[in-house]
Protein backbone atom coordinates (compact mmCIF):
# COMPACT_ATOMS: atom_id res chain seq x y z
CA UNK A 1 0.00 0.00 0.00
CA UNK A 2 2.98 2.05 -0.16
CA UNK A 3 3.63 4.65 -2.80
CA UNK A 4 7.34 5.19 -4.23
CA UNK A 5 8.66 7.87 -6.28
CA UNK A 6 10.68 7.01 -9.05
CA UNK A 7 14.43 7.92 -9.01
CA UNK A 8 15.15 11.43 -10.34
CA UNK A 9 17.50 11.56 -13.15
CA UNK A 10 20.97 14.47 -13.30
CA UNK A 11 18.88 16.93 -14.73
CA UNK A 12 16.25 17.03 -11.67
CA UNK A 13 19.54 16.33 -9.24
CA UNK A 14 21.32 19.84 -10.28
CA UNK A 15 17.83 21.55 -9.83
CA UNK A 16 17.55 19.90 -6.14
CA UNK A 17 21.41 21.49 -5.18
CA UNK A 18 20.31 24.92 -6.54
CA UNK A 19 17.44 24.46 -4.76
CA UNK A 20 19.52 23.16 -1.11
CA UNK A 21 21.73 26.15 -2.13
CA UNK A 22 18.58 28.92 -2.22
CA UNK A 23 18.28 30.74 1.26
CA UNK A 24 14.49 31.25 1.57
CA UNK A 25 13.69 28.07 2.01
CA UNK A 26 12.42 26.96 5.79
CA UNK A 27 14.88 25.70 8.64
CA UNK A 28 14.55 21.58 9.25
CA UNK A 29 13.91 20.71 13.36
CA UNK A 30 16.87 18.60 14.09
CA UNK A 31 14.61 15.32 15.39
CA UNK A 32 13.77 14.97 11.67
CA UNK A 33 17.16 14.77 10.77
CA UNK A 34 17.46 11.27 9.21
CA UNK A 35 20.85 9.42 9.66
CA UNK A 36 20.09 6.35 7.88
CA UNK A 37 23.05 5.93 5.42
CA UNK A 38 21.38 3.11 2.94
CA UNK A 39 17.51 5.02 2.57
CA UNK A 40 15.65 4.86 -0.06
CA UNK A 41 15.01 7.31 -2.54
CA UNK A 42 17.64 9.73 -4.09
CA UNK A 43 21.54 9.09 -3.50
CA UNK A 44 23.77 11.89 -2.08
CA UNK A 45 25.45 11.43 -5.16
CA UNK A 46 22.81 12.15 -7.44
CA UNK A 47 22.44 15.39 -5.75
CA UNK A 48 25.62 16.51 -5.62
CA UNK A 49 27.04 14.79 -8.39
CA UNK A 50 31.02 15.67 -7.84
CA UNK A 51 32.69 18.23 -5.56
CA UNK A 52 36.26 18.57 -7.49
CA UNK A 53 36.39 21.67 -8.79
CA UNK A 54 33.20 23.15 -7.65
CA UNK A 55 33.12 23.10 -3.85
CA UNK A 56 36.19 22.07 -1.44
CA UNK A 57 36.63 20.08 1.33
CA UNK A 58 34.91 22.10 4.21
CA UNK A 59 33.63 24.58 2.38
CA UNK A 60 29.96 25.38 3.58
CA UNK A 61 27.50 26.10 1.11
CA UNK A 62 25.24 29.29 1.44
CA UNK A 63 22.05 28.44 2.75
CA UNK A 64 23.05 24.98 3.33
CA UNK A 65 21.54 25.18 6.67
CA UNK A 66 18.04 26.23 5.86
CA UNK A 67 15.83 23.58 4.00
CA UNK A 68 12.07 22.54 3.04
CA UNK A 69 10.97 19.71 4.68
CA UNK A 70 8.14 18.85 2.29
CA UNK A 71 10.28 18.37 -0.01
CA UNK A 72 11.53 15.21 1.75
CA UNK A 73 15.33 16.93 2.38
CA UNK A 74 16.46 16.45 6.06
CA UNK A 75 19.77 17.81 7.56
CA UNK A 76 21.56 19.05 10.63
CA UNK A 77 21.13 22.71 10.64
CA UNK A 78 24.60 23.96 10.25
CA UNK A 79 27.29 24.22 7.30
CA UNK A 80 27.08 20.85 4.47
CA UNK A 81 29.85 19.17 3.04
CA UNK A 82 29.98 16.03 1.12
CA UNK A 83 30.51 13.40 4.29
CA UNK A 84 28.11 15.10 6.30
CA UNK A 85 25.42 15.90 3.58
CA UNK A 86 26.36 11.54 2.68
CA UNK A 87 25.05 10.51 6.26
CA UNK A 88 22.51 13.25 7.37
CA UNK A 89 20.52 14.73 3.88
CA UNK A 90 17.57 11.80 2.80
CA UNK A 91 15.47 12.18 -0.04
CA UNK A 92 12.26 9.92 0.76
CA UNK A 93 8.98 9.61 -0.60
CA UNK A 94 7.12 7.16 0.55
CA UNK A 95 3.46 7.28 1.50
CA UNK A 96 0.69 5.25 2.63
CA UNK A 97 -2.54 5.16 3.02
CA UNK A 98 -2.28 4.52 6.69
CA UNK A 99 -0.89 8.55 6.78
CA UNK A 100 -5.01 9.67 6.27
CA UNK A 101 -7.57 10.30 8.53
CA UNK A 102 -9.46 7.64 9.33
CA UNK A 103 -12.52 9.59 8.42
CA UNK A 104 -11.06 9.54 4.67
CA UNK A 105 -9.74 5.92 4.71
CA UNK A 106 -13.40 5.17 6.21
CA UNK A 107 -14.82 7.21 3.13
CA UNK A 108 -12.53 5.38 0.95
CA UNK A 109 -13.58 1.88 2.27
CA UNK A 110 -16.78 2.50 1.84
CA UNK A 111 -16.60 2.49 -1.66
CA UNK A 112 -15.23 -1.40 -1.39
CA UNK A 113 -17.38 -4.29 -1.94
CA UNK A 114 -17.13 -7.41 0.45
CA UNK A 115 -14.65 -9.59 -0.59
CA UNK A 116 -12.52 -6.30 -1.21
CA UNK A 117 -13.13 -5.07 1.83
CA UNK A 118 -11.85 -8.28 3.72
CA UNK A 119 -8.41 -8.05 1.74
CA UNK A 120 -7.95 -4.70 2.66
CA UNK A 121 -7.95 -5.87 6.08
CA UNK A 122 -5.23 -8.13 5.72
CA UNK A 123 -2.67 -5.82 4.76
CA UNK A 124 -1.81 -4.42 7.75
CA UNK A 125 -3.18 -3.84 11.49
CA UNK A 126 -4.54 -0.48 11.22
CA UNK A 127 -6.73 -1.34 8.07
CA UNK A 128 -7.61 -4.37 9.55
CA UNK A 129 -9.45 -2.31 12.76
CA UNK A 130 -10.69 0.03 10.26
CA UNK A 131 -12.18 -2.35 7.48
CA UNK A 132 -13.17 -4.86 10.61
CA UNK A 133 -15.23 -2.49 12.15
CA UNK A 134 -16.69 -0.88 9.39
CA UNK A 135 -20.40 -0.18 9.42
CA UNK A 136 -20.28 -1.38 5.65
CA UNK A 137 -20.95 -4.78 7.09
CA UNK A 138 -24.12 -4.16 8.31
CA UNK A 139 -25.34 -2.70 5.28
CA UNK A 140 -23.82 -5.37 3.39
CA UNK A 141 -26.06 -7.98 5.77
CA UNK A 142 -28.71 -6.02 5.49
CA UNK A 143 -28.90 -5.91 1.21
CA UNK A 144 -29.27 -9.86 1.27
CA UNK A 145 -31.12 -11.06 4.80
CA UNK A 146 -32.96 -8.55 6.28
CA UNK A 147 -31.53 -6.67 9.48
CA UNK A 148 -32.44 -9.73 12.60
CA UNK A 149 -35.41 -8.01 14.73
CA UNK A 150 -34.04 -10.31 17.76
CA UNK A 151 -30.17 -10.51 16.90
CA UNK A 152 -30.01 -13.46 19.59
CA UNK A 153 -32.69 -15.64 16.49
CA UNK A 154 -30.17 -15.56 13.67
CA UNK A 155 -29.71 -19.24 13.67
CA UNK A 156 -26.18 -18.80 13.66
CA UNK A 157 -25.58 -20.03 17.26
CA UNK A 158 -23.19 -16.99 17.97
CA UNK A 159 -23.09 -13.97 20.86
CA UNK A 160 -24.31 -10.93 21.01
CA UNK A 161 -20.67 -9.62 20.96
CA UNK A 162 -20.12 -10.93 17.87
CA UNK A 163 -18.87 -8.00 15.19
CA UNK A 164 -21.01 -7.10 11.99
CA UNK A 165 -18.38 -8.56 9.59
CA UNK A 166 -18.47 -11.89 11.63
CA UNK A 167 -22.39 -12.39 11.26
CA UNK A 168 -21.60 -11.61 7.72
CA UNK A 169 -19.25 -14.26 7.03
CA UNK A 170 -21.25 -16.92 9.36
CA UNK A 171 -23.99 -16.02 6.82
CA UNK A 172 -22.14 -16.28 3.74
CA UNK A 173 -20.44 -19.77 4.68
CA UNK A 174 -23.89 -20.73 5.84
CA UNK A 175 -25.79 -20.28 2.36
CA UNK A 176 -23.23 -22.25 0.63
CA UNK A 177 -24.49 -25.47 1.81
CA UNK A 178 -27.42 -26.00 -0.36
CA UNK A 179 -24.70 -27.36 -2.80
CA UNK A 180 -24.18 -30.22 0.03
CA UNK A 181 -25.53 -33.48 1.82
CA UNK A 182 -28.90 -32.95 2.99
CA UNK A 183 -31.79 -35.29 5.33
CA UNK A 184 -34.99 -35.03 4.76
CA UNK A 185 -38.08 -35.26 7.20
CA UNK A 186 -41.75 -35.99 6.59
CA UNK A 187 -44.36 -34.45 8.79
CA UNK A 188 -47.75 -36.05 8.42
CA UNK A 189 -51.04 -34.28 9.98
CA UNK A 190 -52.97 -32.87 7.42
CA UNK A 191 -55.59 -35.21 6.03
CA UNK A 192 -55.84 -33.28 2.69
CA UNK A 193 -53.90 -31.74 0.10
CA UNK A 194 -50.88 -28.93 1.58
CA UNK A 195 -51.37 -25.38 -0.03
CA UNK A 196 -49.43 -23.10 1.57
CA UNK A 197 -46.26 -23.22 4.02
CA UNK A 198 -44.45 -20.34 5.76
CA UNK A 199 -40.94 -20.77 7.46
CA UNK A 200 -40.49 -18.03 10.33
CA UNK A 201 -36.80 -18.73 10.99
CA UNK A 202 -36.25 -16.26 13.38
CA UNK A 203 -38.90 -18.30 16.40
CA UNK A 204 -37.81 -22.11 14.29
CA UNK A 205 -41.17 -22.22 13.66
CA UNK A 206 -43.39 -23.90 10.48
CA UNK A 207 -46.77 -22.84 9.36
CA UNK A 208 -48.74 -24.95 7.13
CA UNK A 209 -52.12 -25.38 5.97
CA UNK A 210 -54.56 -26.06 2.91
CA UNK A 211 -57.91 -28.28 2.26
CA UNK A 212 -58.26 -29.60 5.73
CA UNK A 213 -59.22 -25.69 6.58
CA UNK A 214 -56.68 -26.51 9.69
CA UNK A 215 -53.74 -23.99 10.33
CA UNK A 216 -50.88 -26.24 12.05
CA UNK A 217 -47.65 -25.27 13.61
CA UNK A 218 -44.55 -27.78 13.41
CA UNK A 219 -41.49 -27.25 15.14
CA UNK A 220 -38.38 -26.57 12.57
CA UNK A 221 -35.61 -28.35 14.84
CA UNK A 222 -37.23 -31.74 15.36
CA UNK A 223 -40.38 -31.91 13.06
CA UNK A 224 -43.29 -32.50 15.83
CA UNK A 225 -46.65 -30.68 15.54
CA UNK A 226 -46.51 -27.98 18.55
CA UNK A 227 -50.01 -26.78 17.73
CA UNK A 228 -52.95 -27.01 15.32
CA UNK A 229 -56.25 -24.43 15.24
CA UNK A 230 -59.75 -25.18 15.14
CA UNK A 231 -61.30 -25.84 11.71
CA UNK A 232 -61.95 -22.86 9.66
CA UNK A 233 -64.68 -23.49 7.19
CA UNK A 234 -62.98 -23.03 3.96
CA UNK A 235 -59.90 -23.79 2.24
CA UNK A 236 -56.54 -21.77 3.46
CA UNK A 237 -54.31 -20.70 0.76
CA UNK A 238 -51.91 -18.01 2.32
CA UNK A 239 -50.57 -17.86 5.54
CA UNK A 240 -48.01 -15.41 6.47
CA UNK A 241 -46.50 -14.78 10.43
CA UNK A 242 -43.79 -12.67 12.29
CA UNK A 243 -42.98 -12.70 16.11
CA UNK A 244 -45.79 -10.56 16.97
CA UNK A 245 -48.73 -11.48 14.34
CA UNK A 246 -50.03 -14.74 12.78
CA UNK A 247 -52.33 -14.39 9.46
CA UNK A 248 -54.28 -17.28 7.56
CA UNK A 249 -56.60 -16.21 4.12
CA UNK A 250 -59.14 -18.64 3.00
CA UNK A 251 -61.23 -19.26 0.33
CA UNK A 252 -64.15 -17.19 2.34
CA UNK A 253 -62.54 -13.81 2.50
CA UNK A 254 -62.16 -13.75 5.86
CA UNK A 255 -58.43 -12.70 7.26
CA UNK A 256 -57.66 -14.92 10.32
CA UNK A 257 -55.54 -13.42 12.60
CA UNK A 258 -53.71 -14.82 15.90
CA UNK A 259 -51.90 -12.04 18.30
CA UNK A 260 -48.41 -13.66 19.59
CA UNK A 261 -49.13 -14.45 23.57
CA UNK A 262 -46.55 -12.90 25.81
CA UNK A 263 -44.87 -15.99 27.80
CA UNK A 264 -46.23 -18.32 25.68
CA UNK A 265 -43.12 -20.31 24.21
CA UNK A 266 -44.54 -20.99 20.62
CA UNK A 267 -45.92 -17.37 20.55
CA UNK A 268 -49.17 -17.90 19.60
CA UNK A 269 -52.35 -19.73 20.80
CA UNK A 270 -53.90 -21.50 17.59
CA UNK A 271 -56.27 -23.97 20.06
CA UNK A 272 -58.68 -20.67 21.01
CA UNK A 273 -58.19 -19.73 24.88
CA UNK A 274 -60.77 -18.01 26.79
CA UNK A 275 -59.15 -14.56 25.86
CA UNK A 276 -60.75 -13.33 22.56
CA UNK A 277 -58.15 -10.57 21.87
CA UNK A 278 -55.42 -12.77 20.77
CA UNK A 279 -57.61 -13.65 17.33
CA UNK A 280 -58.87 -11.50 15.36
CA UNK A 281 -61.12 -11.66 11.79
CA UNK A 282 -60.86 -9.65 8.95
CA UNK A 283 -63.15 -9.01 5.86
CA UNK A 284 -63.21 -6.90 3.13
CA UNK A 285 -62.57 -8.94 0.03
CA UNK A 286 -65.00 -10.07 -1.96
CA UNK A 287 -63.53 -13.47 -3.29
CA UNK A 288 -61.39 -16.25 -1.90
CA UNK A 289 -57.90 -14.72 -0.19
CA UNK A 290 -54.78 -16.01 -2.54
CA UNK A 291 -51.86 -14.55 -0.71
CA UNK A 292 -50.77 -12.15 2.31
CA UNK A 293 -48.09 -10.32 3.47
CA UNK A 294 -46.50 -8.54 6.84
CA UNK A 295 -44.49 -5.52 7.50
CA UNK A 296 -43.78 -3.65 10.38
CA UNK A 297 -46.82 -1.57 10.30
CA UNK A 298 -48.90 -2.89 7.15
CA UNK A 299 -51.13 -5.84 6.40
CA UNK A 300 -51.13 -7.08 2.48
CA UNK A 301 -53.55 -9.02 0.87
CA UNK A 302 -54.50 -10.43 -2.40
CA UNK A 303 -57.87 -12.07 -3.39
CA UNK A 304 -59.56 -13.02 -6.55
CA UNK A 305 -61.60 -10.36 -6.37
CA UNK A 306 -58.96 -8.48 -8.27
CA UNK A 307 -57.88 -6.12 -5.61
CA UNK A 308 -55.13 -5.93 -3.18
CA UNK A 309 -56.03 -4.49 0.24
CA UNK A 310 -53.57 -2.93 2.40
CA UNK A 311 -54.48 -3.03 6.35
CA UNK A 312 -53.20 -1.30 9.16
CA UNK A 313 -51.69 -3.56 11.77
CA UNK A 314 -52.76 -1.52 14.74
CA UNK A 315 -56.07 -0.71 14.25
CA UNK A 316 -56.60 -3.85 11.80
CA UNK A 317 -58.91 -1.65 9.33
CA UNK A 318 -58.32 -0.97 5.61
CA UNK A 319 -56.49 1.69 4.23
CA UNK A 320 -55.89 1.14 0.93
CA UNK A 321 -57.18 -0.84 -2.29
CA UNK A 322 -55.54 -1.60 -5.28
CA UNK A 323 -57.69 -2.44 -8.00
CA UNK A 324 -56.16 -4.52 -11.00
CA UNK A 325 -57.46 -6.10 -13.67
CA UNK A 326 -57.50 -10.01 -13.17
CA UNK A 327 -57.48 -12.19 -9.95
CA UNK A 328 -54.71 -11.71 -7.81
CA UNK A 329 -52.11 -14.71 -7.31
CA UNK A 330 -49.63 -12.80 -5.54
CA UNK A 331 -47.68 -10.17 -3.77
CA UNK A 332 -44.40 -9.00 -2.13
CA UNK A 333 -44.13 -5.82 -0.46
CA UNK A 334 -40.92 -3.73 0.11
CA UNK A 335 -40.57 -0.04 2.01
CA UNK A 336 -43.14 2.40 0.40
CA UNK A 337 -44.41 -0.27 -2.89
CA UNK A 338 -45.85 -3.69 -3.34
CA UNK A 339 -45.41 -5.75 -6.19
CA UNK A 340 -48.27 -8.29 -7.35
CA UNK A 341 -49.47 -10.20 -10.23
CA UNK A 342 -52.64 -10.04 -11.87
CA UNK A 343 -53.48 -12.98 -14.78
CA UNK A 344 -50.08 -12.64 -16.99
CA UNK A 345 -49.25 -9.13 -15.97
CA UNK A 346 -46.61 -8.01 -12.81
CA UNK A 347 -47.74 -5.31 -11.32
CA UNK A 348 -45.50 -1.93 -9.02
CA UNK A 349 -47.40 -0.02 -6.54
CA UNK A 350 -46.60 3.14 -4.43
CA UNK A 351 -48.78 1.96 -0.93
CA UNK A 352 -48.24 5.99 0.14
CA UNK A 353 -50.29 7.04 -2.83
CA UNK A 354 -52.08 4.25 -4.47
CA UNK A 355 -50.73 5.15 -7.66
CA UNK A 356 -49.66 2.42 -10.19
CA UNK A 357 -45.38 2.93 -10.60
CA UNK A 358 -45.06 0.33 -13.92
CA UNK A 359 -46.39 -2.82 -14.95
CA UNK A 360 -44.92 -5.78 -16.86
CA UNK A 361 -47.03 -7.38 -19.52
CA UNK A 362 -47.41 -10.74 -20.62
CA UNK A 363 -44.65 -11.88 -18.06
CA UNK A 364 -45.15 -15.49 -19.04
CA UNK A 365 -47.59 -17.35 -21.62
CA UNK A 366 -50.50 -17.92 -19.60
CA UNK A 367 -50.88 -17.18 -15.91
CA UNK A 368 -48.46 -15.80 -13.50
CA UNK A 369 -48.73 -18.10 -10.40
CA UNK A 370 -45.82 -17.45 -8.50
CA UNK A 371 -43.64 -13.90 -7.17
CA UNK A 372 -40.31 -13.10 -5.12
CA UNK A 373 -38.60 -10.47 -4.83
CA UNK A 374 -34.62 -9.73 -3.53
CA UNK A 375 -34.81 -7.87 0.08
CA UNK A 376 -33.37 -5.00 -1.46
CA UNK A 377 -36.48 -4.52 -3.66
CA UNK A 378 -34.06 -4.01 -6.95
CA UNK A 379 -35.01 -7.57 -8.41
CA UNK A 380 -38.31 -9.46 -9.16
CA UNK A 381 -38.77 -13.31 -9.32
CA UNK A 382 -41.63 -14.70 -11.16
CA UNK A 383 -43.06 -18.23 -12.10
CA UNK A 384 -45.48 -18.78 -14.64
CA UNK A 385 -48.12 -21.35 -16.25
CA UNK A 386 -45.16 -22.24 -19.17
CA UNK A 387 -43.10 -23.54 -16.75
CA UNK A 388 -40.27 -21.08 -16.84
CA UNK A 389 -38.84 -18.24 -14.18
CA UNK A 390 -38.09 -14.81 -15.34
CA UNK A 391 -35.61 -12.52 -13.25
CA UNK A 392 -36.80 -8.73 -13.31
CA UNK A 393 -34.34 -5.64 -12.12
CA UNK A 394 -36.37 -2.47 -11.12
CA UNK A 395 -35.18 1.10 -11.92
CA UNK A 396 -36.69 3.95 -10.00
CA UNK A 397 -34.92 6.86 -11.07
CA UNK A 398 -37.23 8.92 -9.23
CA UNK A 399 -39.94 9.90 -12.23
CA UNK A 400 -40.57 6.77 -13.49
CA UNK A 401 -40.41 2.86 -12.57
CA UNK A 402 -38.72 0.84 -15.35
CA UNK A 403 -38.70 -3.45 -15.48
CA UNK A 404 -35.94 -4.89 -17.39
CA UNK A 405 -35.44 -8.70 -17.62
CA UNK A 406 -32.05 -10.18 -16.64
CA UNK A 407 -32.59 -13.71 -16.91
CA UNK A 408 -34.81 -16.56 -17.78
CA UNK A 409 -34.66 -19.75 -16.89
CA UNK A 410 -36.95 -23.33 -18.23
CA UNK A 411 -36.17 -26.13 -15.64
CA UNK A 412 -39.60 -27.56 -15.07
CA UNK A 413 -42.26 -29.24 -17.39
CA UNK A 414 -45.41 -28.04 -15.49
CA UNK A 415 -46.41 -24.73 -14.21
CA UNK A 416 -44.72 -22.96 -11.09
CA UNK A 417 -46.89 -22.39 -8.50
CA UNK A 418 -44.27 -20.90 -5.43
CA UNK A 419 -41.05 -19.23 -5.61
CA UNK A 420 -38.97 -18.03 -2.58
CA UNK A 421 -35.49 -16.16 -1.94
CA UNK A 422 -33.04 -16.33 0.70
CA UNK A 423 -30.11 -14.81 -0.81
CA UNK A 424 -28.35 -15.98 -3.13
CA UNK A 425 -30.43 -18.78 -4.01
CA UNK A 426 -33.93 -19.22 -5.30
CA UNK A 427 -36.00 -21.86 -5.06
CA UNK A 428 -38.91 -23.18 -6.91
CA UNK A 429 -42.31 -25.24 -6.73
CA UNK A 430 -43.82 -27.07 -9.68
CA UNK A 431 -46.78 -29.45 -10.99
CA UNK A 432 -44.20 -31.69 -12.12
CA UNK A 433 -43.16 -32.97 -8.73
CA UNK A 434 -39.31 -30.92 -8.51
CA UNK A 435 -37.85 -28.00 -6.50
CA UNK A 436 -35.69 -26.30 -8.65
CA UNK A 437 -32.57 -24.14 -6.96
CA UNK A 438 -31.10 -21.45 -8.82
CA UNK A 439 -27.92 -19.81 -7.50
CA UNK A 440 -28.72 -16.00 -8.79
CA UNK A 441 -25.25 -14.07 -6.97
CA UNK A 442 -24.05 -13.62 -10.08
CA UNK A 443 -27.02 -11.45 -11.53
CA UNK A 444 -27.50 -9.47 -8.19
CA UNK A 445 -25.19 -6.73 -8.34
CA UNK A 446 -24.31 -6.83 -4.25
CA UNK A 447 -22.40 -3.79 -4.88
CA UNK A 448 -24.04 -0.94 -2.38
CA UNK A 449 -23.14 1.39 -5.62
CA UNK A 450 -24.45 -0.74 -8.04
CA UNK A 451 -27.38 -0.86 -5.75
CA UNK A 452 -29.03 2.57 -5.85
CA UNK A 453 -31.34 3.42 -7.71
CA UNK A 454 -29.95 4.46 -10.97
CA UNK A 455 -29.89 3.87 -14.53
CA UNK A 456 -29.34 -0.12 -15.05
CA UNK A 457 -26.27 -1.46 -17.08
CA UNK A 458 -28.05 -4.71 -17.86
CA UNK A 459 -31.00 -4.04 -20.10
CA UNK A 460 -30.94 -7.44 -22.59
CA UNK A 461 -29.70 -10.95 -21.37
CA UNK A 462 -27.85 -13.27 -23.00
CA UNK A 463 -29.52 -16.56 -23.02
CA UNK A 464 -26.94 -18.70 -23.21
CA UNK A 465 -24.46 -16.76 -20.41
CA UNK A 466 -27.13 -17.72 -18.51
CA UNK A 467 -26.30 -20.80 -16.25
CA UNK A 468 -29.08 -23.89 -15.80
CA UNK A 469 -30.40 -24.45 -12.43
CA UNK A 470 -27.49 -25.62 -10.00
CA UNK A 471 -29.42 -28.26 -8.15
CA UNK A 472 -32.85 -29.94 -9.04
CA UNK A 473 -34.55 -31.81 -6.16
CA UNK A 474 -36.88 -34.84 -6.85
CA UNK A 475 -38.86 -37.26 -4.67
CA UNK A 476 -42.68 -35.97 -4.84
CA UNK A 477 -45.21 -37.96 -6.92
CA UNK A 478 -47.65 -35.13 -7.71
CA UNK A 479 -48.17 -31.14 -7.23
CA UNK A 480 -45.89 -29.33 -5.24
CA UNK A 481 -47.78 -26.22 -4.40
CA UNK A 482 -45.62 -23.94 -1.85
CA UNK A 483 -42.56 -24.12 -1.08
CA UNK A 484 -40.43 -21.37 1.67
CA UNK A 485 -36.34 -21.52 2.43
CA UNK A 486 -34.66 -20.62 5.35
CA UNK A 487 -30.97 -20.16 6.26
CA UNK A 488 -30.35 -24.20 5.71
CA UNK A 489 -33.66 -25.64 5.31
CA UNK A 490 -36.68 -25.80 2.60
CA UNK A 491 -39.97 -26.44 3.08
CA UNK A 492 -42.42 -27.91 0.36
CA UNK A 493 -46.37 -29.15 0.77
CA UNK A 494 -47.85 -30.07 -2.01
CA UNK A 495 -51.04 -32.56 -2.59
CA UNK A 496 -49.83 -35.62 -1.25
CA UNK A 497 -50.80 -34.19 1.94
CA UNK A 498 -47.45 -34.45 3.92
CA UNK A 499 -44.67 -31.76 4.56
CA UNK A 500 -40.87 -31.94 3.83
CA UNK A 501 -38.55 -30.81 5.33
CA UNK A 502 -34.65 -30.81 3.81
CA UNK A 503 -32.50 -30.20 6.37
CA UNK A 504 -28.85 -28.79 5.28
CA UNK A 505 -27.28 -28.36 8.47
CA UNK A 506 -25.51 -31.64 8.33
CA UNK A 507 -23.91 -30.09 5.01
CA UNK A 508 -22.81 -26.84 7.13
CA UNK A 509 -20.92 -29.27 9.72
CA UNK A 510 -19.07 -31.62 7.55
CA UNK A 511 -18.18 -28.25 5.54
CA UNK A 512 -16.83 -26.80 8.65
CA UNK A 513 -14.58 -29.95 9.81
CA UNK A 514 -13.19 -29.69 6.00
CA UNK A 515 -12.48 -26.16 6.42
CA UNK A 516 -10.68 -26.71 9.86
CA UNK A 517 -8.78 -29.38 7.90
CA UNK A 518 -7.71 -27.56 5.20
CA UNK A 519 -6.71 -24.69 7.59
CA UNK A 520 -4.23 -27.30 9.72
CA UNK A 521 -2.82 -29.00 6.50
CA UNK A 522 -1.82 -25.06 5.15
CA UNK A 523 -0.55 -24.20 8.61
CA UNK A 524 1.41 -27.79 8.67
CA UNK A 525 2.79 -26.73 4.94
CA UNK A 526 3.87 -22.90 6.12
CA UNK A 527 5.47 -24.41 9.12
CA UNK A 528 7.33 -26.94 6.88
CA UNK A 529 8.38 -24.60 4.23
CA UNK A 530 9.82 -21.93 7.28
CA UNK A 531 11.96 -24.76 8.45
CA UNK A 532 13.03 -25.81 5.09
CA UNK A 533 14.52 -22.07 4.66
CA UNK A 534 16.18 -21.91 7.98
CA UNK A 535 17.84 -24.85 7.29
CA UNK A 536 18.91 -24.42 3.64
CA UNK A 537 19.76 -20.68 4.67
CA UNK A 538 21.90 -21.74 7.62
CA UNK A 539 23.84 -25.27 5.96
CA UNK A 540 23.92 -23.47 2.64
CA UNK A 541 27.41 -23.79 3.21
CA UNK A 542 27.39 -27.70 4.21
CA UNK A 543 25.01 -28.46 1.77
CA UNK A 544 27.58 -27.58 -1.45
CA UNK A 545 30.39 -29.26 0.19
CA UNK A 546 28.44 -32.57 0.61
CA UNK A 547 27.08 -31.89 -3.45
CA UNK A 548 30.60 -31.55 -4.33
CA UNK A 549 31.77 -34.57 -2.23
CA UNK A 550 29.21 -36.77 -4.15
CA UNK A 551 30.35 -35.91 -7.41
CA UNK A 552 33.73 -36.94 -6.77
CA UNK A 553 32.68 -40.22 -5.06
CA UNK A 554 30.29 -41.32 -7.33
CA UNK A 555 29.68 -44.89 -8.11
CA UNK A 556 28.49 -46.83 -11.20
CA UNK A 557 24.75 -48.38 -10.02
CA UNK A 558 25.14 -51.89 -10.63
CA UNK A 559 21.80 -52.04 -11.57
CA UNK A 560 20.77 -51.90 -15.46
CA UNK A 561 18.94 -49.75 -16.55
CA UNK A 562 15.29 -49.52 -19.16
CA UNK A 563 17.43 -49.55 -22.01
CA UNK A 564 20.04 -52.20 -21.11
CA UNK A 565 17.67 -54.25 -19.75
CA UNK A 566 15.26 -53.78 -23.08
CA UNK A 567 18.68 -54.33 -25.17
CA UNK A 568 19.02 -57.72 -23.65
CA UNK A 569 16.00 -59.07 -23.93
CA UNK A 570 15.98 -58.04 -27.82
CA UNK A 571 19.81 -60.51 -28.27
Amino acid sequence: MAFRCPRSTTEVSEKLVDFVANPGIGIVEPTLVSHKPNSEGISISDIVPSTKGEYRKGDSLKGASKFNSKKGIKASGSGLNQSSLTAEVVYDCRRSITDLPPAIISEILNCLDPKDLGIVSCVSTILHRLASEHHAWKEFYAERWELPAVPVALELDVADEKSWKELFVEREFRSKTFMGRYTMDVLYGHTEAVRTVFLLASAKLIFTSGYDSVVRMWDMEDGLSIASSRPLGCTIRAVAADRRLLVAGGTDGFIHCWRAVEGLPHLFDLRGSQDQNTEVRLWGHEGPVTSLALDLTRIYSGSWDTTVRVWDRHSMKCIEVLRHSDWVYGLVPHDTTVASISGSDVYIWDTNSGSLLTIIFSAHVGNTYALARSHTGDFLFTGGEDGSIHMYEIIDDGCEAKAWQVAAWIPHTGPVYSLAFEFPWLVSASSDGKLALIDVRKLLRTSRHALRKRSSKVKYFDAGAIEPPQRMLHGFKSNLFAVDIGADRIVCGGEEGVVRIWDFSHALEIERRARALRGMRLEHRMRRRKLQTELSSSKGGRSDQCSVAAKKSSVNCIWPNKRGLSGKVKA
